[in-house]
């Protein structure tokens, strides 16, 4: 591919949704920019060829040549930023920015940001829902759905709730946003970071600036050092106090709630699993710091039956029921998936295993002893999950998902949850985790059929 050397002041880097997001917007500025990306044929390339075929572009191992001259690189999610070529022209002047920095800096309404290792999607949708009911404009995005800068293309809203991930927040700076949260901190994308303290540092970029504050209870990692005046908003599953969200138990009956008084029964929430009523409550605090009322969000919750692959109900044959948690991608979403139906099930019959992404899977073992008998393995991680619980666990291999499936239904039995949550992510053998999910439920739906 071609390489041209620009002179252009803000460089790209990486193509994909979110790089053609920045292209997009940098455009309709009319800034000066190129594009590199390393990869020969990055998703996205023939969109942006069609859309801008007039803007540079590099592709292939990525050059000092390519960013020279650069006075600020807008550096794609997927893109590390410790990247040698990026490191030199860092040390040149480059300034670092990512899609974020770009949208906070141009918007102007409120900003609500969610960001932790689980739940994030599921409570930046709820929280977006809880908003349009009660009647305001709202614009959902980030992580999770359109791009943060696409956003700015559209009306512009009463306010915006973005999810995003420890990639985007890693290369932010003052985002200063109206609300801001992190749902919790377990380890994840250890590939990537050195260590969790990397991890967790990365993750609270999102506090600097903000105007409040949504903290968990239960998780000190969630809890930021706070400037003077910062309003704080809590959630969590003990006792509720002052501006926070939780539950009660009467003895009779278990209640969401806000400070001291019941809301709704728990019973009624639409969402299966303990740690969905957490993010109920997550939800509830965010929505509340911007002034959303309680009725609004109490319809939401009795209506919303959760996201795709995330605890998705997948059928039920002869008493044992099927949950697809392909988005269970780290230890700490599988073990709230595990935590958040053991209640429910006689025995859960688990199916993991997949890309590693360099964690340590010893916190799952407890867990998994506590509500799990059987254990089916998949893809690259199988044997370090097998080395891990093979004395403690009747422990089972698989080559596909079909016979994973397979597998589980002929150990589980009435009153069993067969539940695909593999702690791991996907690319060892799907495209993506959503991939993955469909997988899983289409082979039950196949078994369920054959045996009916």
């Amino acid at each position: 591919m071609q390489l041209i050397a620009t002179d252009n002041k803000q460089v790209v880097i990486g193509l994909g949704i979110t790089g053609l997001s920045c292209v997009r917007y940098l455009a309709a500025n009319n800034k000066p920019f190129s594009v590199v990306d390393s990869r020969e044929n990055p998703p996205g390339l023939d969109a942006f060829k069609a859309e801008f075929p007039d803007i540079s572009l590099t592709l292939g191992e990525i050059s000092e040549t390519a960013l020279a001259g650069a006075d600020e690189l807008v550096v794609s999610p997927g893109v590390a930023i410790d990247e040698p070529e990026i490191v030199k022209a860092v040390a040149k002047g480059a300034h670092i920015c990512g899609d974020i920095d770009l949208f906070c800096k141009a918007v102007d309404a409120p900003v609500i940001a969610i960001t932790g290792s689980n739940g994030k999607s599921t409570v930046t949708t709820l929280v977006g829902e809880m908003i349009e009911r009660s009647g305001r404009k709202v614009a959902v995005g980030g992580n999770i759905g359109t791009p943060a800068l696409d956003l700015l293309a559209a009306e512009t809203p009463d306010i915006y709730v973005l999810e995003l991930s420890s990639f985007q927040l890693e290369r932010s700076e003052n985002l200063s946003v109206e609300v801001a949260t992190v749902l919790n901190v377990s380890a994840d994308h250890m590939d990537r970071y050195n260590n969790i303290l990397a991890y967790h540092q990365a993750k609270h970029r999102i506090f600097h600036g903000c105007k409040k504050v949504v903290i968990n209870r239960a998780d000190a990692l969630s809890r930021p050092l706070l400037a003077e005046g910062v309003e704080v908003f809590t959630f969590g599953l003990s006792d509720s106090d002052f501006n926070g969200f939780g539950v009660l138990n009467d003895g009779e009956v278990e209640s969401l709630a806000y400070q001291f008084k019941p809301l709704m029964p728990v019973s009624e929430l639409a969402m299966v699993g303990r740690h969905n009523i957490e993010n109920a409550l997550a939800a509830m605090a965010l929505a509340a710091a911007v002034g959303v009322e309680i009725a609004p969000m109490l319809d939401v919750l009795r209506q919303f039956p959760g996201l795709e692959h995330r605890c998705q109900y997948a059928g039920e044959h002869q008493g044992v029921r099927f949950y697809n948690d392909s988005k269970g991608t780290n230890v700490g979403a599988a073990i709230a998936s595990i935590n958040g139906l053991k209640d429910n099930a006689n025995d859960i019959v688990l199916i993991a295993g997949g890309d590693a992404k360099g964690a340590d899977f010893s916190p799952l073992l407890p867990v998994l002893k506590q509500s799990v008998k059987n254990l089916v393995l998949i893809g690259n991680a199988a044997q370090a999950l097998s080395d891990l619980c093979s004395e403690s666990l009747n422990v089972h291999r698989a080559d596909s998902m079909e016979q994973a499936v397979n597998q589980a239904v002929a150990l589980a039995n009435q009153g069993d949850v067969v539940l695909l949550s593999p702690a791991c992510a996907s690319f060892d053998m799907f495209d993506n985790y959503q991939h993955r999910g469909e997988v899983f439920v289409a082979a039950v739906q196949q078994f369920i059929g054959d045996d009916s």
